[in-house]
């Protein structure tokens, strides 16, 4: 479809009469109403007439409000004891501005692995962590490699959040203590369950 001179004219005809761009298509055929509304910019048609049936009328002036009347003195009112507020984890967004060697920013596409419960983790694996935590090299996010355990301990919103680093277990991003911890085998899987 091509834009002749006629169809053109009828284009700005109806848009002056106020017809949608659906309509005009309608009646100019082979054409949708993207390509109008299309040419009506083009042709700088955009601003319509408006109509003269409706009449601009001054709006009121609005009253200003009174001022509030002073009270009269009120007894103090007993304080209520303030009610405990639950814990909740801070929303990434709200996390606080960490000095540039420490920010810990969670790689996209690489989900944390899930931090089980210290019920599903059995005490010898625990106890394990425990241990290897102590002797971990805390390392940033930057200073991670392929060959260091990428476990995350802590709060990524506080400071003290680090991962383990230390060596990995060939195979798995995670050394042999983290391991234990991340990867169940399926049965024990299977059985809590139940």
């Amino acid at each position: 479809m091509s834009w002749t001179d006629e169809r053109v004219e009828l284009l700005k005809k109806m848009w002056g009469e106020g017809q949608s761009a659906s309509q005009i298509a309608k009646e100019l055929g082979g054409v949708t109403r993207n390509a109008v509304i299309g040419k009506v910019h083009r042709l700088g048609l955009s601003n319509r007439a408006t109509s003269t049936k409706t009449e601009t009328k001054p709006k009121a002036e609005a009253k200003p409000k009174p001022a509030p009347k002073p009270k009269a003195a009120e007894a103090p009112k007993p304080k209520a004891e303030p009610k405990p507020e639950p814990k909740t984890e801070p929303a990434v967004a709200a996390r606080p501005a960490t000095s540039p060697a420490r920010k810990a920013i969670i790689p996209a596409g690489q989900p944390l692995p899930p931090q089980p419960s210290a019920n599903e983790i059995s005490p010898e694996a625990l106890a394990k962590v425990n241990e290897v935590e102590k002797s971990a090299k805390k390392l940033t996010l930057m200073e991670l490699t392929e060959r260091t355990c990428k476990w995350p301990v802590g709060d990524p919103a506080t400071e003290d959040f680090w991962f383990c680093g230390l060596p990995v277990q060939q195979g798995k991003p995670y050394c042999e203590a983290h391991v234990g911890v991340a990867f169940q085998p399926m049965s024990s899987r299977r059985d809590r369950k139940r």
